[in-house]
């Protein structure tokens, strides 16, 4: 039933056009599949002018959760068939909802012309049966009114109550989302979200359920000998990774499809392992065992797997033993972590691959949720429970879990654990437990016992505890298996691959070499469109001293030709695109160009002072996204003049919009002389600050990182002199900022570079 009645207030923003020459209607809603969805209905005079719609859910009374918000891009809404042009129609879909409550929701309408405006309205929603026991949790530790957490949701993969699974709450503890299918088991099932997306198995099957409850089968891999997917749903190297039952192995097959459900790889751990033994001259049959009548011969266990992009291996727990890592292309084992009381070190040709734990450090015992961290360490839930198939006289266990992080040293082959939650050695949760991080230290640890009930704890990077819930005895897995932080803040349909985007670079200008240049490459096949800027005057209101009064920017093909340059920016032809698109400098003697249609290959943006004028200026390079665009930004820099004081390097770049990336960071100073940069910065100091300001990273010179050792040539970017400097991170979407230095107070030319791994 359609409720109707509703007051509307819209509210024009400045330079209304298209805004205020549209009439938008909102006729009502209708419930959708579940209590937290609902279909909004509205009628446009004019669809063709509309950009996107943003809906957003005011938060309830007292909370801090920052608002659930979603935008859908126009053509997005017609491809799905919710709008008619013709008609002008839209259904729209409102999804994270307070069940059993009177919602109030804002809908920001963007045109093409860049104006917009807002509406306001409310939804009812029915009452939502908890089967679960999310309401009745014990809130040792309600969430603190601290804004620093970086996440605010939760998506939970339980896959024990019927009808009610997997579940999306915040971190008030309220539920706002429930899968509208019916995954009866987490033995036979398992979910992600991802690419704004739930990602569900069942038996031998995988499904997508989108947010607004529509549901699309994917795939059917029996014919390739599943019978059912179990544990987890992880991310994969182009896809998502899911763990196979087969008809010959239990629990040691796993898949990687792409998000349409083609199948791209499988990776058969008996086929591995056993052809590392016996090169290593050991039996296999020992150790490794198929699926009988009589039992499943659980010899490995499987319950997670995590891809590294950094070395391109896939990391895998098992249970039983250890945790392994894999070469991507060829299935060759690289390494192995794990207890050495375990029956795995026994044999000679698996031990040759252990990394050896430094004093102090804890090898993993039965671990869940494997992981990857910003800083590219190995994050996983530690249980502390021995095996229960391959069981070892006198192996190690412990009567407490905790989640632990470890630096690898490849080249030396030694696991160092650097973080650990042990919460006093008070909780023991021997399965399906596991951790995650989200931004840069900021931490959502789930502690799940079929005995003692679930714990779920935030952390924020201070370290803080934000808040501390726990779920009745016996729910357990049932309740919080592989809990994941997720961002539901401002989804967006369709959903941008992670991705680096955009490049500020803040220098400053001088003469001859001493100029301000930003290099970026447009990767293909098809053509992009960017905005370029020079800033100079309007530094001064963040400030910045001695800013460059008059900047100048000139765009080079890479042969060297000019394709665009620029002194003041309303000049350009491009200068109503720029203003509509709220990229207009602040200053009329600032610089900036559209550049469009550019073919892959690399561009160089040079910015110097008008009539040789000097001074700090900001350049920057913005990528214009456009609808079915297959290009993008590939590797992006910037090249300045390090003084000191407000004279440093700084480069600002944005991994945007869903998930995260690698990215390779690189500070060359010296190696700049061999390719004719005269006064090149002798030891150049690398530091990665977040959009708050904490530093996340630093480094001096690269190859005092034994990660980088092994990650940065085998990528092909390894810097050609020792005293530069570089870091290897997996950073989630966000704002970040790379700032170059000299040691001791050297000065001198340098570049920044910020690469994302394919």
């Amino acid at each position: 039933m359609i409720v109707t009645g509703l007051v509307l207030l819209f509210v024009p923003f400045a330079g209304s056009n298209q805004a205020g020459d549209t009439t938008i209607r909102i006729n009502g809603h209708t419930p959708g599949v579940t209590p937290f969805i609902s279909n909004l209905s509205l009628t446009a005079s004019n669809t063709t002018v509309l950009k996107s719609i943003q809906f957003t859910i005011a938060p309830k009374p007292g909370s801090v959760t920052r608002p659930l918000s979603g935008t859908y891009a126009n053509y997005y809404l017609v491809n799905r068939s919710f709008e008619n042009p013709q008609t002008g129609e839209i259904m729209l879909p409102v999804y994270g909802l307070y069940a059993g409550s009177t919602n109030p929701v804002t809908l920001t309408f963007s045109f093409v012309d860049g104006s917009s405006k807002q509406a306001h309205t409310t939804i009812t929603t029915a009452a939502y049966v908890d089967q679960c026991g999310y309401n009745n949790a014990t809130l040792l530790q309600p969430r603190t009114d601290s804004t620093d957490l970086s996440y605010d949701y939760i998506f939970i993969s339980n896959g024990g109550c019927a009808g009610n699974s997997p579940v999306i709450i915040d971190t008030d503890n309220e539920v706002r989302w429930v899968s509208p299918t019916s995954i009866l088991s987490a033995l036979n099932a398992s979910s992600l979200f991802i690419n704004n997306a739930v990602y569900e198995t069942q038996g031998a099957t995988l499904r997508r359920v989108d947010l607004d409850g529509t549901i699309t089968w994917l795939g059917d891999y029996s014919s390739e000998g599943v019978e059912n997917f179990h544990h987890n749903i992880d991310p994969g190297k182009t896809g998502a990774l899911l763990e196979a039952d087969t008809t010959d192995y239990y629990e040691s097959v796993v898949m990687e499809v792409d998000f349409s459900g083609r199948l791209l790889k499988t990776w058969n751990l008996a086929d591995i392992i056993s052809a590392a033994m016996r090169a290593g001259g050991d039996d296999p049959s020992q150790f490794v065992f198929k699926r009988t009548e009589e039992s499943n011969n659980d010899w490995f266990h499987n319950n997670a797997v995590t891809y590294n992009r950094a070395d391109d291996s896939v990391i895998l727990s098992s249970r039983e033993n250890f945790v392994i890592a894999i070469d991507y292309e060829t299935g060759a084992i690289k390494w192995i972590l794990g207890d050495p009381t375990k029956k795995w070190y026994q044999f000679p040709s698996l031990r040759q691959f252990a990394l050896r734990v430094t004093p102090g450090s804890l090898a993993p015992i039965g671990q869940h949720g494997l992981s990857i961290t910003y800083d590219e360490a190995l994050l996983l839930h530690d249980n502390g429970n021995p095996a229960n198939f391959q069981h070892f006289p006198n192996e190690a266990s412990r009567n407490y879990s905790s989640p632990r992080k470890y630096q690898l040293d490849l080249n030396t082959k030694v696991a160092k654990e650097v973080w650990n939650y042990e919460q006093n050695q008070s909780v023991y949760s021997p399965i399906c437990s596991c951790v995650y991080e989200d931004a840069p230290l900021n931490y959502l640890i789930d502690f799940s016992s079929p005995m003692s009930g679930a714990i779920l704890i935030g952390l924020d990077a201070a370290p803080n505890k934000i808040f501390w819930y726990q779920y009745p005895p016996n729910s357990g897995c049932n309740t919080a298996y592989n809990s994941r932080p997720i961002h539901l803040e401002n989804t967006k349909f369709p959903a941008v691959a992670p991705r680096v985007q955009n490049l500020s670079t803040r220098g400053t200008v001088m003469s001859g070499d001493n100029v301000l240049i930003n290099g970026f490459v447009v990767s293909g096949p098809g053509t992009k469109t960017v905005v370029v800027r020079a800033l100079g005057p309007s530094l001064d209101s963040f400030g910045v001293s001695s800013v460059l009064a008059d900047p100048v920017l000139t765009v080079y093909n890479s042969s060297g030709a000019i394709i665009a340059s620029n002194d003041n920016w309303q000049t350009d032809v491009g200068a109503t695109f720029i203003a509509d698109n709220g990229l207009a400098p602040g200053n009329p003697s600032e610089a900036a160009a559209v550049v469009a249609n550019l073919v892959p290959g690399a561009y160089t943006v040079v910015v110097t002072g008008n009539n040789s004028t000097e001074g700090i200026s900001l350049a920057e390079v913005y990528e214009i996204p456009r609808p079915g665009g297959t290009s993008q930004l590939a590797n992006i820099s910037g090249r300045s003049f390090v003084g000191t004081g407000d004279n440093a390097l700084i480069s600002g770049f944005i991994v945007g919009d869903v998930g995260s990336a690698t990215v390779v960071v690189r500070a060359l100073g010296r190696s700049l002389a061999s390719f004719g940069v005269s006064n090149p910065l002798s030891n150049p100091v690398l530091t990665i600050y977040d959009s708050k300001g904490s530093v996340i990273a630093s480094n001096d010179n690269w190859q005092r990182d034994p990660n980088n050792v092994v990650f940065l040539p085998k990528n092909e970017l390894a810097p050609p002199n020792a005293s530069d400097s570089a870091l290897v991170l997996h950073l989630p979407a966000g704002a970040y900022t790379a700032i170059v230095r000299g040691a001791n107070g050297t000065t001198g030319n340098a570049l920044v570079e910020v690469y994302q791994l394919p």
